[in-house]
């Protein structure tokens, strides 16, 4: 199938629905963890926490394996495997209720999304001119993060049925399969006979180390506001926790405008685009830690949205067009399991801060740690490069 058969509105529409699922894969269930915890209070709190964090180690396991995977099986047949896996994973996930079986369907999920993330993203790469993979690039992670919008405010309804019922928001999967099914072409992404893309396989780590870093600080910074904000802003007391869900989706939906006008925010910050998502984390978790209240938690929460809406998109690009068209079996799987593997760590990193103070109370130490965490992605970011379009 040629690039100007593939190049169609039903081919984009399909590869960005994979978005729709993607990187709130696991946080889609983050409004009804307080629920959650109080069923499974027995538990360590860790455990519980970890329903959110769990895929993402199976999502980066699974990414190490992408690659091969690309060898054996075609495009649409990988992604249809991934959706299944992500469907099915996540809806019975709630129907145990022992917190070991609830984990082991959250790894499913997590291998589901290891397949589906570096295709919705490397597949744009593979199909589209670098001309037009940006904007692509940025109608990506706007999706993203209406996935999240959608996710978290059906998350939160279901939540307050039951938090069983929370799980349901997996379905969402069954509108990628159908358009998959339909309009996503079987083509192998690999490229074996070419020794240059062999070499660049061979080196990708090394010659891509700043923007996988990169990735890797901007979610470790980005998945302390989900994995704690419903706990600290319930623990502070000035918002029922009926509005929470709403915020939280309300973050999303900032996120979403993100992506759309990241194309515009590229041209208007030029050479300092780098330093934007960084310095806007950096903001709102101030804001969410010294101001607080109705105010700082909404102002903080925007901030917080819109670095991640345009952070995303800018490291993905800027990798990608420097990959070419091997971006999905290249960087894209080592771009997503630095991704996942910064959410699967950032439960670990609170829970080690939290034992390094014993027993002092300290208020909002999850945001004071995001405020660390966005200092070091601020001068981390003086070393990434520019992209280069191959």
């Amino acid at each position: 199938m040629t690039k100007h058969q593939t190049n169609n509105k039903q081919l984009i529409v399909s590869i960005l629905s994979l978005s729709l699922l993607t990187v709130m894969a696991g946080a889609a269930v983050a409004p009804a963890l307080g629920t959650i915890q109080a069923y499974f209070a027995d538990c360590n709190p860790l455990f519980v926490q970890m329903i959110i964090s769990v895929p993402a180690i199976f999502i980066v396991i699974t990414n190490f394996f992408f690659p091969r995977l690309c060898r054996i099986f075609g495009a649409r047949t990988l992604v249809l495997c991934g959706l299944v896996l992500y469907a099915l994973g996540g809806c019975i996930a709630g129907t145990f209720n022992h917190i070991s079986l609830v984990l082991m369907m959250r790894a499913l999920v997590g291998i589901g999304v290891g397949i589906i993330m570096p295709l919705s993203t490397g597949l744009l790469a593979f199909y589209f001119a670098p001309g037009e993979q940006e904007q692509l690039m940025g109608y990506s992670s706007a999706m993203n993060q209406m996935g999240g919008v959608v996710a978290t405010l059906l998350s939160g309804l279901l939540a307050n049925i039951s938090w069983r019922a929370s799980f349901l928001v997996y379905l969402m999967g069954l509108i990628s399969i159908l358009l998959c099914l339909i309009y996503l072409p079987n083509d192998k992404i690999t490229n074996e006979t070419s020794q240059a893309s062999q070499k660049k396989i061979d080196n990708i780590f090394a010659e891509n180390a700043t923007y996988i870093i990169a990735m890797f600080l901007l979610m470790t910074t980005f998945f302390i506001y989900p994995a704690n904000f419903a706990m600290e802003t319930l623990s502070d007391g000035h918002i029922p926790h009926q509005y929470i869900a709403v915020i939280m989706a309300g973050m999303d939906f900032v996120a979403f405008f993100g992506g759309l006008l990241f194309v515009r925010v590229k041209l208007l910050c030029g050479s300092k685009m780098k330093f934007l998502a960084p310095g806007l984390f950096l903001t709102g978790y101030l804001l969410l830690a010294l101001l607080g209240g109705w105010s700082g938690t909404l102002l903080g929460s925007a901030c917080i949205g819109f670095a991640n809406g345009i952070g995303i998109p800018f490291i993905i690009s800027e990798a990608s067009m420097r990959a070419g068209k091997a971006a999905a079996t290249t960087v894209m799987p080592l771009i997503s399991a630095a991704l996942y593997l910064a959410q699967f760590l950032s439960p670990v990193w609170m829970s080690l801060v939290k034992l390094s103070f014993g027993n002092m109370a300290i208020p909002h130490l999850p945001y004071y740690f995001a405020i660390l965490l966005a200092i070091l992605f601020c001068l981390f970011s003086t070393s990434l490069p520019s992209g280069k379009k191959n």
